[in-house]
């Protein structure tokens, strides 16, 4: 029997098309997700007290998130697609099994990104800027692995950037007191979880010779994670209080405090299923971020 998932309509797609669905992740949603949910906390911030977040911004970024991951991973493939080869878990990603060339992943890309200015041409001015600065960050992340074990850092950096643009849609300009500390949490979360998910590959890294933070921390990784974790929920309290949130707000970040807990306590590093079950779990952080946000303002 036939599933409703993103990997079963990829797989329901004409044949042409699955390799290009497959080169932006549309069957594995997880990353899509955790790039767009710290737009939606920052959209939800921005709303008028009292008020539920703007629907149609919420949508807009939806979709902007959909083409911007997509665009992120197609660029990921197009550096990496000689290291992805080498790695098992990698091998069948379109680029790297020779199903597409990499100069229709050069069209694509263009397609992508170009829908992808359409949605940031919808926003005003300040957000145009703000949203244009973000590209240099999205091309030369797939490079940080070969020079830096922190490449999880700038990839932090890179897909919490919505922390920003969010308000800056709603509001016309970042009110700084709030999205900074709201964009540190979301880097410290992409610490936590995307150092989860490098341990899946931390033996193949070592062969091929990639950095990442799961071999700079190594045994002692739970022990960042907790610290990373620690750093997201202060900054998502000083975010809550320079922006006058109340009581559901702060429940939230309690049970966000609680999952992540919970995920570094029972984490096995050298389990790739159990890195990744975990890794796909920081979705319903996001979420349950987002609900408080919303009930908090509310």
């Amino acid at each position: 029997p036939r599933s409703f998932s993103a990997a079963e309509l990829v797989r329901a797609a004409p044949a042409p098309l699955q390799p290009y669905l497959r080169l932006m992740r549309l069957h594995q949603p997880a990353g899509t997700w955790l790039l767009y949910l710290p737009c939606t906390w920052s959209i939800g911030l921005a709303a008028a007290p009292g008020c539920l977040p703007d629907w149609h911004m919420l949508s807009l970024f939806g979709v902007g998130a959909v083409l911007m991951r997509g665009a992120g991973c197609t660029i990921n493939d197009m550096w990496d697609r000689d290291y992805d080869r080498q790695v098992a878990r990698t091998a069948s990603r379109p680029l790297a099994a020779g199903d597409i060339s990499a100069f229709q992943s050069l069209v694509f890309l263009g397609g992508q990104l170009s829908l992808a200015l359409c949605v940031l041409l919808c926003l005003n001015y300040y957000s145009i800027i703000l949203g244009a600065a973000s590209l240099s960050l999205v091309v030369t992340y797939p490079l940080m692995k070969r020079i830096t074990y922190w490449p999880q850092l700038v990839l932090g950096l890179t897909f919490n950037w919505g922390a920003l643009l969010g308000w800056s849609a709603i509001r016309g300009s970042c009110e700084w007191s709030v999205c900074l500390p709201l964009y540190f949490a979301g880097v410290m979360w992409t610490l936590v979880y995307d150092t989860i998910y490098a341990h899946q590959d931390k033996r193949d890294d070592i062969m091929i010779g990639v950095k990442s933070t799961a071999l700079q921390f190594k045994e002692d990784t739970k022990q960042w994670l907790s610290g990373f974790s620690l750093a997201m929920l202060l900054s998502l309290c000083v975010a809550g209080m320079n922006c006058n949130q109340t009581f559901p707000y702060y429940s939230a970040v309690a049970a966000v405090g609680a999952h992540l807990a919970h995920q570094i306590y029972t984490l096995d590093i050298d389990k790739p299923e159990d890195c990744w079950k975990k890794f796909a779990s920081n979705r319903t952080v996001g979420i349950l971020l987002f609900i408080g946000i919303v009930l908090g303002n509310l």
